[in-house]
């Protein structure tokens, strides 16, 4: 920043708080509406702060809906379960494109974007198809596979972009000791991979816990098996909606998620900025 003048630097601040205000906004609206209690959320004029702020939602989303803790564990189980699998997948398959030559290897990169071009809700009804011959309609693998196969090509264009960045003068002196290429890739490779791998993996759950609400609603009736996403249509009533409770839910079950960020902060960092200076 010292290189920039003091109207300059002045700028730079306002862009970027007005960009966290632009990004964090919801959030504050929805901790704000959690607070309130639900008969005022509706007065007119509206009012975004408040002076009747209670804590109450917190306590009462338990009763309301007791399987809540359950369908919280059930999103962190089937977005860490999506990512397990995927990045079992993704890690040789992208170190396959990132260092072999095999026919066809563009064309499939090509179609691995062509993959995710299609939303989920197109190939809900041939989903749904595969998955009631396969009997796993109403299980957790309902919602695993879809998450998994639409999960592999991003995690393998992400990680195979990262993986050519690491010299190729490595292996190849791993491979002059001897070495096979799985174990160069198990121990030379991956190590240094690791800031790409966290983010990959951080990427990935995300993309696994945004698309649980889809493919839980239509291919998992079992309420004990339901997401988060899915178990916040209990707030939903016949006559009126719990905008408060739902609200207090939805950010009690982003909170382990917030966490996890926290500790991985300085690793997704690392990851991010990788390659961003030229050696």
């Amino acid at each position: 920043m010292d290189r920039y003048s003091p109207w300059q630097t002045v700028l730079i601040y306002v862009c970027i708080f007005f960009f966290l205000l632009f990004m964090l906004a919801p959030f504050l609206e929805m901790f704000l509406t959690s607070l309130k209690p639900l008969e005022h959320l509706f007065r007119t004029p509206y009012q975004f702060w408040g002076d009747d702020f209670t804590f109450e939602a917190y306590r009462t989303i338990w009763t309301t809906v007791p399987l809540l803790g359950r369908y919280i564990m059930n999103s962190l189980f089937i977005a860490g379960s999506v990512t397990a699998i995927t990045m079992v997948i993704v890690v040789p398959a992208a170190y396959a494109y990132a260092r072999l030559d095999f026919p066809f290897k563009a064309a499939s990169l090509g179609g691995f974007l062509g993959v995710n071009m299609f939303s989920g809700a197109v190939l809900l009804i041939p989903l749904y198809r595969v998955l009631r011959t396969l009997g796993l309609l109403n299980t957790y693998w309902a919602m695993i596979v879809p998450g998994v196969a639409f999960l592999i090509p991003t995690g393998i264009w992400l990680l195979r972009s990262y993986l050519e960045k690491i010299p190729v003068e490595l292996e190849e002196a791993a491979y002059v000791d001897g070495a096979s290429r799985m174990y160069t890739l198990r121990r030379v490779v991956l190590p240094l991979a690791t800031p790409g791998l966290i983010v990959v993996g951080v990427a990935v759950f995300i993309g696994a816990y945004a698309q649980q609400f889809l493919f839980a609603i239509t291919f998992n009736q079992v309420r004990e098996y339901q997401p988060l996403p899915a178990g916040l249509f209990e707030f939903v009533g016949y006559q009126s909606v719990a905008w408060n409770e739902m609200m207090a839910a939805a950010l009690v079950g982003v909170l382990p998620v917030m966490i996890v960020f926290l500790f991985l902060q300085k690793h997704l960092v690392a990851g991010l900025t990788a390659g961003a200076v030229k050696e």
